[in-house]
């Protein structure tokens, strides 16, 4: 990020011009000087030094804390459910359906074929035992606790390289290094330490892709460009909020783009052709580079998964077509005429149901119905799910003949002997939608014949393609209005018996109007019809797969929205109001409950208004002519924390506008960005309270018109000192408090010991859903 201040003395701007102090020297030069002696810590060697111990012994306590314990407890935790059971899907080469993309995922199942796991176990229950189950845990999480703890490393160097001080290094480092909620989701099988991590090294290598922008087009330019794409095609490919590292990336790259648009920069103008190459250049490693990473995973998961599984349900019959050993497939039968069939919608896994029971003559709002026989969705096979295909003419021709897409057909409801009809009705919850009845045969065939009159279109089907049972997935297009048959999951009142509601759908394009034929009841088991044909595995191009499966992974993301005891909203993510319940063990009052440090998760999101604070004081200042700091210090606040800044809002915004359940772990990749700002703003502090210092003891010196002994530190040695001795003291205070919660809250995150229900008391201190308080 750049952006651009005027620049001034400590003091009130003069519009004559900067006074000179007793040298001849401004205050700005005098300012820069102290910057730089405190960035430079002479020896530049001894510097160096100070990083790399600290570096090493952060690595080290970031190892000790995530691998500690991490073999309790032995058996299921909360979400492994869900991705150590597909871990074993991988490893079986079986289907499966998940809306988090494949990189993730894949990386589980690596660590189990590495370990000779053969996915035998599939994680079905929450507290089933590895141990009796002979499954290698303990790998497969040790694959996040190596992540977590390298999340805390790539931290620091983010500081690092971002030219900060050791204190602030450890400070931001030592936030996550002592924070409970990163250390509880990177010590169990869950894909958010992949996220986290990926996340930061995003941002580690943009930032040094910026340190060479004077070098571009060099090798190592061209190097931390395309390790920025691939870090950022991780993030993406693990979980798809993996796309706001993009934003993050993206808004600093478009800042950047546009300063070297600026015919007056001072590294000299660049011609349009020169900026093509350096717009091509970030489009290509940032944009289409991750984009092919992004697909690779995909091809991955789709050349494993080759055996149909419990994913089929999710694809097209086309699709399903790919997969070996699909059970659908092999029992797919030919539709003909007069055949007797059940119908059920392939999202709520209801019937086409009726019965004799009538729509009441005026709902609820006072809207009158057409007092016709109600036509419901019903959850389980019944008779009155079965309906007689009949064909559109009165003819018998049609006996033996198949359906093929695009026919024209009437559905007679066997037990009633009544006719399947749609009408300009308002149905009982959607005005705008048709009611869906049943007439008599007579009325069928006479004064209502268009009206029963419903097109079988084949979904992704070809002209003529025959309709079968199971794999013909279909839409049921009443002919004169166009509406498409729609059922869906709210129940109607008592006197539909809290059945679904059946109605015509003005949106024909949606996926919620898909139907399919679960058998023909008409239909002997013993008919040579039924009889199974050996089937040949087919083939579909890559991105046609792939296309489906994003646009099933979008669809049922979104309809993630039904309330979870544990979800929370963003609003209370940086209080840390709440946490999630993972895991509990009633013999040893043993739990474990995700939650964060507080201290910690209080003091960073503190710090975040403390910069919001500072940052509109010093735009209002500027207003009124005041301009309380030097060029150096704005430039690294707007620049380099604002980036750490703007990283924060990208990860913790986007979710207020989210639809799904969210809960307190996507708040990871924002809680990261705060350590960092929390870090900057740190130092920033203390080295403008140092500069401070030093510019009154230049000036009390200047006064006193004498010559400073030659034992009395120097300038540089004394602001230097102030400085680091500031953020040291600021550093230790702040880390003590954060050891002191994470140490209290240290039962609830690693699973033991048990507390007793004085203790569970004491650790709830915020709506804290702990168990065993009673």
């Amino acid at each position: 990020m750049s952006t651009t201040a005027p620049q001034g003395n400590l003091r009130q701007r003069n519009v004559a011009g900067s006074k000179k102090n007793k040298d001849g020297a401004s205050s700005d030069v005098e300012l820069d000087k102290l910057v730089k002696a405190a960035s430079g810590k002479a020896p530049k060697a001894a510097a160096e030094r100070d990083h790399q111990f600290a570096f090493t012994l952060i690595t080290i306590l970031a190892f000790v804390t995530r691998f500690w314990g991490i073999s309790h407890p032995n058996e299921v935790v909360f979400d492994e459910v869900h991705f150590g059971k597909f871990a074993s899907y991988y490893l079986e080469k079986t289907y499966f359906f998940d809306v988090h993309p494949p990189f993730g995922k894949l990386l589980f199942a690596f660590v189990g074929w590495l370990v000779g796991f053969d996915g035998h176990f599939h994680f079905e229950n929450i507290g089933d035992s590895y141990i009796a189950n002979k499954v290698p845990y303990v790998a497969f999480r040790s694959l996040p606790a190596l992540l977590g703890a390298l999340t805390v490393s790539v931290t620091y160097l983010i500081m690092w390289e971002s030219g900060y001080s050791v204190p602030a290094c450890v400070l931001a480092a030592g936030l996550i290094l002592l924070d409970n909620a990163h250390i509880g989701q990177t010590r169990l099988i869950l894909l958010d330490a992949t996220l986290v991590f990926a996340m930061a090294c995003s941002l580690l290598c943009y930032i040094k892709f910026h340190k060479l922008r004077h070098e571009p087009f060099s090798r190592k330019w061209w190097k931390w460009l395309i390790l920025t794409g691939f870090a950022l095609s991780c993030d993406i490919s693990t979980k798809y909020v993996g796309l706001f590292a993009f934003i993050t990336i993206g808004s600093a790259v478009c800042i950047d783009l546009w300063d070297l648009l600026d015919i007056k920069r001072p590294g000299g103008a660049l011609s349009l052709p020169q900026f093509g190459k350096h717009f091509a250049a970030r489009a290509f490693g940032l944009i289409i580079l991750p984009f092919l990473f992004y697909l690779f995973w995909f091809q991955v998961h789709f050349s494993i998964l080759t055996r149909s599984g419990p994913g089929d349900d999710f694809m097209t019959p086309e699709f399903q077509e790919t997969l070996s050993d699909n059970i659908m497939l092999s029992n797919a039968i030919t539709i003909d005429y007069y055949d007797t069939i059940s119908i059920k919608h392939k999202e709520t896994k209801a019937y086409l149901h009726s019965h004799v029971e009538r729509y009441p003559l005026r709902y609820d709002d006072g809207r009158v119905s057409s007092q016709g026989q109600q036509v419901t969705g019903y959850p389980f096979n019944d008779t009155n799910n079965y309906w007689q295909i009949l064909p559109a003419g009165e003819d018998d021709k049609q006996l033996g003949r198949h359906i093929k897409n695009h026919d024209l057909i009437r559905l007679r409801h066997t037990v009633t002997d009544t006719i399947l009809l749609s009408h300009d009705v308002a149905s009982p919850y959607f005005p705008t939608n048709q009611e869906f009845t049943t007439v008599s045969i007579a009325d069928a065939y006479g004064n209502r014949a268009a009206d029963t009159l419903f097109e079988v279109r084949i979904e992704h089907g070809k002209p003529s393609q025959e309709w079968k049972t199971i794999s013909g997935h279909f839409k049921l297009i009443h002919n004169p209005s166009k509406v498409a048959m729609w059922t869906h999951t709210k129940p109607l009142p008592e006197w539909a018996f809290k059945q679904q509601e059946i109605n015509g759908n003005k949106q024909i394009a949606p996926s919620s109007n898909v139907w399919l034929v679960e058998d023909i009841s008409s239909l002997p088991a013993d008919h040579a019809r039924r009889a199974k044909v050996e089937k040949k595995v087919k083939t579909l191009p890559f991105l046609r797969k792939w296309f489906e499966l994003q646009r099933s992974m979008f669809w049922h993301n979104n309809q993630l929205t039904a309330s979870h005891p544990y979800a929370s909203l963003p609003y209370s993510w940086p209080f840390l109001l709440r946490g999630v319940s993972f895991w509990t063990q009633n013999d040893t009052r043993q739990q474990i409950y995700f939650l964060g440090n507080p201290i910690g998760w209080w003091i960073a999101s503190s710090v975040l208004a403390i910069f919001a604070g500072i940052i509109l004081a010093d735009q209002f200042s500027l207003r009124r002519g005041m301009d309380a700091l030097d060029h150096r210090s704005r430039s690294r606040l707007y620049n380099s924390t604002g980036f750490f800044f703007l990283a924060w809002a990208t990860h913790y915004f986007p979710f207020y506008v989210m639809g799904r359940q969210l809960f307190l772990h996507h708040y990871l990749p924002a809680h990261l960005a705060s350590c960092l700002v929390t870090g900057a703003l740190a130092e920033f502090v203390f080295t403008q309270d140092a500069v401070e210092h030093e510019l009154a003891h230049q000036a009390a010196k200047a006064g006193k018109k004498s010559q400073t002994p030659k034992h009395h530190l120097t300038a540089r040695e004394r602001f230097v000192g102030q400085s680091l001795f500031g953020a040291w003291i600021a550093t230790g205070v702040i880390l003590t408090l954060v050891a002191a919660g994470w140490y209290f809250f240290l039962p609830l995150t690693y699973g033991y010991p048990g507390l007793s229900v004085e203790q569970v008391l004491r650790r709830k201190w915020l709506g804290y859903d702990l168990h065993f308080a009673k």
